[in-house]
């Protein structure tokens, strides 16, 4: 009686991503002199999206800071909401005020007169705008109460003649604390001739840097009652600053705001005077983190490169694994690892990277203007007088995501090459 045949043995099944595939992976990644060109390839791949990474985490960040003090600063100084009456005669203005400031989420309503003036000193003349407000809603602006920079005092603002002067009207007119600023406005008194311009001097009570280059070189602060008399206002005011606890929702503040109207009046919020300019930092930084992506794309692209030149090189190899049991999706999963692993290690370089460099930018600028010997954030043409860097947890896992994503999909193409390799055609001529 003759044995049966034996049955044949069945390859254990393995899980998805198990230990030998990792150990494979390994072996592939590290390279060998014969191998050395691959490496390069992978290297390069791996800072291509260290770089890109890191570029658009910088860049995203300075856009993030650069909106968020612009804001801050345009709020710091102006209000978020201007009441205007459409009638000449706004002598009942303290009325209209205390109506407004008891809106829910107001905080502050302040009378107000506003008048563009030719400034002048010994050292020439500039021109600026005027702001005529009560001392107590003087203090109650954040960047002019506690600025960057100032010198002198508001104790006695609106006690005694005198102005406050913005730092770079200030610098550019060689004037400093108890010297008078010679304030020229076309709205003078009336002669037999016509109007007569209006000329006065005023002493430097108080000088401030906002720390935005626009409102530096041009804001005088002067007394209400003073700024009534020298616009010849009479008793009345040209408008009404309004500031409320959450400036984003300005528009349903004027809602309600404009509900308590007693007269005919327009109102101009901060977003109104602001938006085409907010909205072109908008387009920019979207359009910046298009660009940008190009860069890990490119990087990306390497990877794809690198893996199938990989591929090509472990021929042999990879018809001796098929042979001894390997399945297509083992072999799949270890060019998969091999390419994502370039991805991740970059991802990972270039956050660390990323958010060091915007964590520092202040030295680093800093730094490199010292080297250079130049002002590489020149105040008047970035409007800043510093560069600006927010990070936001929301921007930094969208660039991690998204470089991880087209690393891992970079990886497909090859490893799936790899998996249909026929393990006879890459032995035949071995």
């Amino acid at each position: 009686m003759t044995d049966a045949p034996a049955a044949p043995t069945k390859l254990a099944s393995t899980p998805a991503f198990a230990g030998f595939e990792w150990l494979i992976a390994r072996r592939y990644l590290k390279a060998r002199r014969k191998e050395g060109f691959i490496s390069v390839i992978a290297g390069f791949s791996l800072v291509g999206i260290a770089l890109g990474v890191a570029t658009l985490i910088v860049v995203m960040s300075v856009m993030n800071g650069f909106r968020d003090q612009l804001v801050d600063r345009i709020l710091g100084v102006n209000g978020h909401l201007t009441v205007i009456s459409q009638t000449p005669d706004f002598a009942d203005y303290d009325e209209v005020a205390a109506t407004i400031r008891a809106v829910p989420g107001v905080t502050r309503a302040a009378p107000m007169v506003e008048g563009q003036v030719l400034a002048g000193s010994d050292r020439g003349n500039q021109g600026a705008l005027v702001r005529g407000l009560r001392r107590e809603d003087v203090l109650s602006l954040k960047f002019v109460a506690e600025p960057e920079r100032f010198l002198g005092s508001l104790e006695q603002f609106g006690n005694e003649p005198g102005v406050a002067v913005a730092w770079g009207l200030a610098a550019k007119l060689g004037l400093n604390i108890g010297d008078k600023i010679r304030l020229v406005s076309p709205e003078g008194a009336q002669t037999p001739f016509g109007v007569a311009p209006r000329v006065k001097a005023y002493p430097v009570l108080y000088i401030f840097q906002v720390g935005m280059s626009d409102y530096d070189r041009s804001f005088i602060y002067m007394p209400l009652k003073e700024a009534r008399a020298y616009f010849n206002k009479g008793d009345s005011v040209d408008s009404i600053e309004v500031m409320v606890e959450n400036p984003i929702e300005i528009k349903a503040y004027r809602t309600e705001i404009a509900k308590t109207a007693t007269r005919p009046m327009r109102l101009w919020d901060w977003q109104n005077a602001n938006g085409a300019f907010l909205n072109a930092l908008a387009v920019e930084r979207n359009v910046m983190f298009l660009i940008l992506t190009l860069i890990i794309l490119v990087a990306a692209l390497n990877i794809i490169s690198g893996l199938i030149m990989l591929v090509k090189d472990k021929g042999r190899d990879i018809a001796i694994l098929r042979t001894i049991g390997l399945t297509r999706g083992a072999v799949m999963r270890v060019f998969f690892i091999c390419g994502s692993a370039i991805g991740v290690t970059g991802t990972i370089a270039g956050v660390i990277i990323g958010v060091l460099f915007a964590e520092n930018i202040g030295a680093i600028q800093d730094f490199v203007s010292s080297v250079s010997g130049a002002d590489v954030f020149n105040a008047e043409i970035y409007y800043l007088s510093q560069l600006p860097a927010k990070l936001h947890l929301d921007d930094i896992l969208l660039v991690t995501g998204l470089a991880l994503l087209l690393s891992f999909l970079a990886t497909l193409y090859p490893s799936w090459r790899a998996a249909r390799l026929d393990p006879v055609e890459a032995l035949r001529y071995e």
